[in-house]
């Protein structure tokens, strides 16, 4: 079943392997992919699709050097390159669009003002251009400044369309900012957005909706962690985080999106697979930091019928061939960890397919 062909909205899948959305910073201090970046995509096309790195809608919502945008015409021509790349070798790929919230610095997006829900600092610090710094108290978005981030997600989707995407992945996820109106430890607000799961999970709904209006359901799909309690934003109350996500699903199901992802580490419990049922649609799996996904696991959870398809991370960075490797189980490629988050083709571009 792994690797027998899929609809994800209005494409036709391969393969049920999905590349996961990897933060690699080899885009620059501009935030513009070059001709790297294009090679390491356009090496991973025979994925049954790709989900780029996090990108950012605005300079605000820039989350660590390196990163790349979706904001000016320098940007979107590198992604058009990286889309194209893709495209030529029979590939299909979404971009991943991401606000990182607080989890910045004015030191790392250029200065512009740190937003989130509330006026809560992260209690650690983060890499910027000029060396590690502690998180800033970030400004509490006015429910004015609201529709103004929402129009960030949406012109950053149509942009994403324009650059030759097949669509966008909303992250809902891993602590940044629509992850951040979901959780209580982030989101202590008392106004419509605050408070009860419906008010936290508002936001989400509504940028979800914009972006559904402005580019088409089909080419909509949206990443959630619940539980994956990372930087700073923690659900630690089980029956609050089953009703909040209960709440948020009840309400993307009529939608009709491409896909719900969801990255939770117990990826067969009651609460990932009640949230399955809830949304009613395709359904991608991603078991989490804490262990690499094997191809005995990815191949366990589609054939038991816990998912429609398999998101993988740290397998897909080594093995540009994966799903031949795995498909005629063969060795694969080990990850070099130092290079995750470094400069250059090394653990980038580097690793080799298999050769007989």
């Amino acid at each position: 079943m792994l690797f027998s062909p899929m609809t994800l909205g209005e494409l036709e899948l391969p393969n049920r392997l999905v590349m996961a959305p990897l933060t690699r910073v080899r885009s620059g201090k501009e935030g513009i992919p070059g001709p790297l970046v294009v090679e390491h995509y356009r090496q991973r096309a025979s994925l049954g699709l790709i989900v780029s790195e996090g990108t950012y809608p605005s300079h605000a919502g820039q989350g660590f050097p390196g990163q790349p945008g979706l904001v000016t015409d320098q940007q979107l021509k590198g992604w058009a390159d990286v889309t194209s790349a893709v495209h030529a070798e029979g590939g299909r790929i979404f971009a991943q669009v991401m606000h990182a919230g607080r989890v910045t610095h004015e030191a790392s997006n250029g200065g512009y003002e740190v937003v989130a829900p509330s006026a809560i600092a992260i209690d650690g610090e983060t890499r910027t251009y000029e060396g590690k710094k502690p998180f800033p108290v970030p400004h509490a978005l006015t429910t004015e400044d609201l529709p103004g981030i929402v129009q960030e997600f949406v012109t950053a989707s149509r942009n994403a369309i324009g650059a030759g995407f097949d669509g966008v992945e909303l992250h809902s996820a891993n602590g940044y900012l629509l992850h951040e109106f979901l959780a209580p430890s982030a989101n202590q607000r008392d106004d419509i957005y605050g408070g009860s799961a419906e008010n936290r999970a508002r936001f989400v709904i509504e940028v979800t909706r914009a972006v559904v209006d402005a580019i088409g359901a089909d080419r909509v799909g949206i990443r959630i962690s619940p539980e994956h309690n990372v930087q700073g934003t923690t659900e630690l109350d089980a029956s609050d985080v089953r009703e909040t996500y209960s709440v948020l699903v009840d309400a993307l199901a009529p939608l009709k999106l491409a896909y719900l992802s969801v990255l939770h580490k117990e990826p067969t419990s009651e609460l990932v697979q009640d949230l399955r049922t809830r949304f009613g649609g395709t359904f991608l799996l991603n078991t989490g930091f804490g262990v690499v996904t094997t191809r005995e696991e990815a191949t366990a959870l589609v054939d038991d019928g816990h998912a429609d398809a398999v998101v993988v991370g740290r397998p897909a960075i080594a093995n540009p061939d994966l799903v031949r490797r795995w498909r005629e189980g063969l060795p694969v490629n080990e990850p070099d960890q130092s290079t995750f988050y470094s400069d250059g083709a090394k653990g980038y571009t580097d690793y080799p397919a298999y050769q007989n």
